[in-house]
This record gives C-alpha cells, sequence and structure tokens, in this order.
C-alpha cells in the first residue's frame, strides 16, 4: 500500500546554488532558506528526496563513482538540519553522451517522470500526495508526469519557458522558503511562518 508522501527536490539551483559538474562536497552551497525549512517538511511527515539529471557522468566531465560521496554528503547534511534524505536518485543519461554506455534512451532524465515513479516503487510512495520542487520547467514536467503537485522556484534558471499543459506548474514561488510554505499549506498541518 503506497500511504507515505514525499517531497521530491532538484538538486542544482533548487537545493543547492548551481555549480556545473560539481561532486565537490567542499564546493557545495545550499540555496537560500534550504538550512532552515527542510526540517519544517519531514517534520509534517513527509519523506525528503533529490531527484537530480547527472549529465556530467554521460559527458565525461564527472565519473559515476564520485556520485555516492555527494550522496553520502546530502545524507549527514540533512540530519545536520534535523531531517533525513530518504533516498537520492540520478540519471547519468544524456542522448549526446561522450560514453556510448551512457547514450540511451530512458525513462529516467527529467522531464521524463522515471527516477520518481522509481523512487515511490522502492518507497512505498504515494504519487498523488507528493510534489516537486524544482527550478526548471524539466522538474515540473517530471512531477506532473509522475502525477506529483510541482511548486517552480522561479529564480532565473529557466531560460526557455516551452510551456505545454505538463509544464504549468502547480505554484510558482520566488525562493526556497515559500515553496516550502506551499507545500505545509497544503497540508493545514501547519501554518505557513
Amino acid at each position: 500500500m503506497h500511504t507515505k508522501a514525499a517531497v521530491f527536490i532538484d538538486k542544482d539551483g533548487t537545493l543547492i546554488d548551481d555549480v556545473p559538474y560539481n561532486v565537490d562536497p567542499s564546493a557545495v552551497r545550499f540555496a537560500a532558506g534550504v538550512e532552515e525549512t527542510l526540517g519544517r517538511l519531514n517534520s509534517a511527515g513527509f519523506e525528503l528526496f533529490i531527484i537530480t539529471n547527472q549529465a556530467g557522468v554521460a559527458m565525461g566531465r564527472v565519473k559515476e563513482t564520485e556520485l555516492p560521496v555527494l550522496q553520502d554528503f546530502f545524507a549527514t547534511a540533512f540530519e545536520g538540519m534535523g531531517c533525513r534524505l530518504a533516498g537520492f536518485y540520478y540519471c547519468p543519461h544524456h542522448p549526446e553522451a561522450a560514453d556510448e554506455e551512457y547514450r540511451v534512451a530512458c525513462d529516467c532524465r527529467k522531464p521524463a517522470p522515471g527516477m520518481l515513479r522509481r523512487a515511490a516503487t522502492e518507497h512505498h510512495l504515494s504519487l498523488p500526495d507528493s510534489w516537486f520542487i524544482g527550478d526548471i520547467l524539466n522538474d515540473v514536467e517530471a512531477g506532473r508526469l509522475a502525477g506529483c503537485r510541482t511548486v517552480l522556484i522561479n529564480n532565473g534558471n529557466e531560460t526557455e519557458w516551452v510551456m505545454t499543459p505538463q509544464r504549468q506548474p502547480h505554484f510558482t514561488v520566488p525562493d526556497f522558503r515559500s515553496a516550502v510554505d506551499v507545500v505545509l499549506k497544503s497540508l493545514g498541518k501547519e501554518r505557513a511562518r
């Protein structure tokens, strides 16, 4: 039975400042408001997942073996913020990958919903009760295709604005703190601060 709800969070540009192809934990900077508000989602009963395209693997800029170090870093950082990272899902594929192994038509590269569906299966999540928070419309589309509600943080990272019904966010906010407020208001469990 799928009863748990999740908040899926895009990594680069949403959870952390976007530093292209970074796998060095010492260069990670959490986006404004994350450290103060992430724990509120966990306290409200949401499982927290990082969902990220990692094209740097496909392009040969990052080794896939470097990603577990980053996952461990996030797990520890989340604990330090009073919450738990339930899962870290990444897509290493890209249609123009330098390495043929990663040049595949996959269902995980956002805007495809494969990573969210896999997390839902592996963690017994209710996707209709879950949310995707991201900074570009590909995140919104992945969330909608998976059946989640979506929040777009309009922080300047979306530059194309190719709109279709599947790319229409349920909510658009200026920052991470506001995204958390939207999710918690939907519950009625906690009044947004």
